[in-house]
């Protein structure tokens, strides 16, 4: 990840909670951000039958999460798969969100039991990824239930996101190292 970018996707995080008038250590509602954005956001079995989304995650879980696609007439749209859980699929928009955000382009083309899949760099689905963080699970939200001795089990259900995403940015952003230095510098000697 280039330098400053992390400095840089907090920012840009705190900006977009901004427009969208919500509290620093507010939910974001990512379908509110979508709609802000003027991105649709469509399950993939609107698009393709849900059998076939079945057979595709049978042959590999996970293998398809979202994709974003940029149509004619500027028309920005996210396909989501229906068989994951509102906590993934809510981090999985926030990610294809960042993507758009970032002004990221398509530079990989990929083979998956016979299907192609275009994505971007593996630096720039790591930016996604920690923007999508920011975006969902910003420092003030994430210190707040740090100090609330929150479990990553409870930020997830509590702000719609994945355990795994949840526990990520809680390690990542430094938050438990704060609180807990925090605490040291409190407690009686």
């Amino acid at each position: 990840m280039r330098r400053g970018f992390k400095t840089e996707a907090e920012r840009l995080a705190d900006r977009t909670r901004v427009e969208l008038g919500l509290q620093p250590h507010a939910h974001m509602p990512i379908r509110k951000l979508a709609a802000h954005l003027h991105i649709e956001i469509h399950p993939a079995d609107d698009l393709v039958d849900r059998a076939d989304l079945e057979e595709l995650d049978e042959l590999q879980p996970g293998a398809f999460s979202a994709a974003t696609f940029h149509l004619p007439g500027g028309r920005t749209v996210i396909v989501c798969n229906p068989l994951s859980e509102t906590g993934r699929t809510n981090s999985d928009i926030a990610h294809e969100i960042a993507h758009v955000i970032l002004n990221h382009e398509i530079r990989e083309i990929q083979q998956l039991a016979g299907h192609t899949f275009f994505t971007c760099n593996p630096e720039q689905e790591e930016e996604a990824n920690w923007l999508a963080g920011c975006l969902l699970l910003p420092r003030p939200l994430l210190l707040r239930e740090a100090y609330a001795a929150s479990t990553p089990d409870l930020i997830a259900e509590k702000h719609q996101v994945s355990v795994p995403m949840a526990r990520y940015r809680l390690n990542a952003s430094g938050v438990l190292l704060q609180v807990q230095r925090s605490r040291a510098g409190r407690s009686p000697r």
